[in-house]
C-alpha cells in the first residue's frame, strides 16, 4: 500500500486529568490533533519522587517529547522514514533532561517518570512506552492493552496463573506496582517501541492513560466502551473519571487519560481530504440509532387515539 492509498481517518480526541486521593498531581499529558494534519500524537508521563520532584519529572518528559516530535514534524518525509528511531531518540533526550535537572537540584535525586506516546500517521499507529502507563485498543467489542507493562504486576500475574499465589494474594501483593523500567536519568532497562506499526481501522478507540485508570477493572472499562457506541471521546473520558471518583478509594492514584476515536474521513465533491468536525465524527454510527427512534415514534403516533397531550412517544 502506498501513502496515497493509505486510508484517511479523522480523530475525535479528548483528555481528562484528576488528582485522585493524592495530595498533589504528578501526571502530565498533552496531545496535538490539528485539523488536517498528516501527523497527530499523544504524550503522557506519570511522575515519581514526591511533590518536590514527581510533578517536575512528568512535565520535563512531556515537554521534551512534545518539543522533539513537533520539531520532527517540520520534515515529515524524514520523520516518516524512521518513526521508531525518532521516538526512541526523543525519549533518550527526555531522559537526559532528567539527569541534568537532578545534577542541578540534588534534592530531587530519585525523581523519574513513566512515558507513553502514540503517533498517528497515514492510517498507522506507532508508539513508545516505558513503565506501567497503559495504552488500550478497543476494537470489535474487545479491549486490549497494546503496550508492555514494565512493572512486577506481569510477574505476579504469572505466579497467580501457575497457582503459586492465589488471586487475592496477587491483587494485593505489595510489589505489584514496583516498576522494572522508568525514565530517571540513567540507562533505561526496557523500552517498548515496536519496529512495525499497527494498522488503524474506522471504529477503533485508543486510550492512553496513567496507571490510575487501572483502579477500574479491565472488564469494566470494556463495558463502558461497549455501552456507549454513540458517545464522544469527551463523554467517555468523563464517564471513566467519574467512575474512578465513585470508588471513594483512599489510595486512588492520580488519573490522566486521553480517548481517541477513529472514523473515516469525509471527502468533498472534488475528492479532496477534509477532516470531520467533532460533531460529525460519529454521525455514521448514529444513523441506525436515529432510524430506530424515528420508527418508534411513528408507531407510537399511530397508536395514539386521544388528544396530543396524552402519553408521550417512546
Amino acid at each position: 500500500m502506498t501513502v496515497n492509498d493509505a486510508p484517511r481517518f479523522s480523530f475525535d480526541t479528548a483528555s481528562a486529568i484528576n488528582q485522585g486521593a493524592r495530595d498533589y498531581q504528578e501526571d502530565a499529558i498533552i496531545f496535538d490533533f490539528s485539523s488536517g494534519a498528516d501527523l497527530n500524537f499523544v504524550v503522557l508521563a506519570d511522575g515519581m519522587g514526591g511533590h518536590a520532584a514527581g510533578d517536575v519529572a512528568s512535565k520535563i518528559v512531556v515537554t521534551e517529547m512534545f518539543s522533539k516530535l513537533t520539531f520532527r514534524c517540520g520534515d515529515t518525509a524524514k520523520f516518516k522514514s524512521d518513526i521508531p528511531n525518532a521516538l526512541q531518540d526523543a525519549a533518550m533526550c527526555a531522559n537526559d533532561r532528567l539527569k541534568e535537572h537532578v545534577a542541578g537540584h540534588p534534592d530531587t535525586q530519585g525523581m523519574g517518570a513513566t512515558l507513553v506516546s502514540a503517533v498517528f500517521i497515514d492510517g498507522l499507529l506507532y508508539w513508545i512506552s516505558v513503565g506501567d502507563s497503559p495504552m488500550y485498543l478497543f476494537r470489535d467489542g474487545a479491549l486490549t492493552q497494546l503496550n508492555e507493562d514494565h512493572s512486577m504486576a506481569k510477574t505476579i500475574d504469572m505466579m497467580v496463573q501457575s497457582g503459586t499465589l492465589s488471586e487475592e494474594e496477587g491483587s494485593n501483593h505489595p510489589d505489584r506496582n514496583v516498576l522494572t523500567s522508568v525514565l530517571f536519568g540513567e540507562p533505561i532497562p526496557h523500552v517498548d517501541c515496536p519496529a512495525e506499526p499497527m494498522q488503524l481501522q474506522a471504529g477503533d478507540t485508543l486510550i492512553v492513560a496513567s496507571d490510575g485508570l487501572q483502579f477500574l477493572e479491565h472488564r469494566y472499562i470494556e463495558q463502558v466502551l461497549r455501552e456507549r457506541p454513540f458517545s464522544s471521546s469527551s463523554q467517555i473520558a468523563d464517564v471513566l473519571v467519574s467512575s474512578l471518583k465513585k470508588l471513594n478509594d483512599p489510595d486512588l492514584d492520580n488519573i490522566s487519560l486521553s480517548v481517541t476515536q477513529v472514523s473515516n474521513a469525509r471527502q468533498d465533491d472534488f475528492g479532496l481530504h477534509q477532516e470531520c468536525a467533532v460533531e460529525e465524527a460519529y454521525v455514521e454510527k448514529q444513523s441506525l440509532f436515529q432510524s430506530m427512534i424515528k420508527s418508534r415514534r411513528l408507531r407510537a403516533l399511530r397508536r395514539e387515539s386521544g388528544p396530543t397531550s396524552g402519553t408521550p412517544c417512546e
